[in-house]
């Protein structure tokens, strides 16, 4: 992809190639060889056409945590795949190495990976919001500041539990629980200032691809 500059902090943008499920996990830099080998297994020898790869980092007191979110469109189906690591703890023990040494033994690393393969004829909502610059100016050939993207389909869900009520305030009876299933959805943000103009331009690929996938699919 290519850019010429245009204006104070504006940026045009000419034919974008599509990059490839690999070009796009190595570029997301975040255990790229566990990645697309569990994306692979859930692909089972289909080739994706469109992805999203976002990468998240967290802080906290002291430990820096990241998370990837892959989507992968493959004709009638996507692959969505999540990714976390964290340290564990050798053992229980009192924390020290082999035999009498005082130094404390390395935690180690393990990744948690989950992938569910959801039948495009299964979404309901495919929601993208975009974020332009100086709107004012716009021309459709300039990047986007950041887009993001709402995807729900029926195969996650939870149930959240809560007291029943009869509306009495003064009433002490127990009606038993009630609740609410809550879809599990996808929710993305994808800035260019984080991750880049491809990665965006990338996203609004998926989305139109997926648009299309889903009218051929409909049930």
């Amino acid at each position: 992809m290519t850019f010429s500059q245009h204006g104070p902090g504006e940026h045009r943008r000419g034919p974008a190639p599509t990059s490839s499920l690999k070009d796009a996990v190595e570029r997301g830099g975040f255990y790229p060889s566990l990645v697309l080998h569990t994306l692979n297994e859930a692909l089972d020898e289909r080739e994706a056409s469109h992805q999203i790869v976002h990468v998240d980092t967290h802080f906290d007191m002291e430990e820096v945590h990241r998370h990837i979110t892959v989507l992968a469109l493959a004709d009638d189906i996507v692959v969505v795949a999540h990714l976390d690591d964290h340290d564990l703890e050798a053992d229980d023990g009192p924390g020290f190495g082999h035999g009498d040494s005082p130094h404390p033994r390395r935690a180690d690393t393990v990744a948690r990976i989950s992938t569910e393969v959801v039948p495009v004829s299964r979404i309901r909502s495919l929601i993208l919001s975009e974020v332009h610059r100086t709107p004012e100016d716009f021309t459709p050939e300039r990047s986007l500041a950041e887009v993001s993207l709402n995807l729900t389909w029926t195969g996650g869900a939870r149930f959240d539990t809560y007291p029943a009520e009869c509306g009495n305030p003064e009433c002490v009876a127990d009606h038993g629980d009630t609740g609410n299933w809550v879809p599990e959805d996808i929710a993305l943000r994808i800035a260019a200032t984080a991750e880049g103009d491809t990665a965006v331009d990338e996203a609004r690929g998926f989305v139109r691809a997926l648009r299309r996938a889903c009218i051929r699919h409909v049930r």
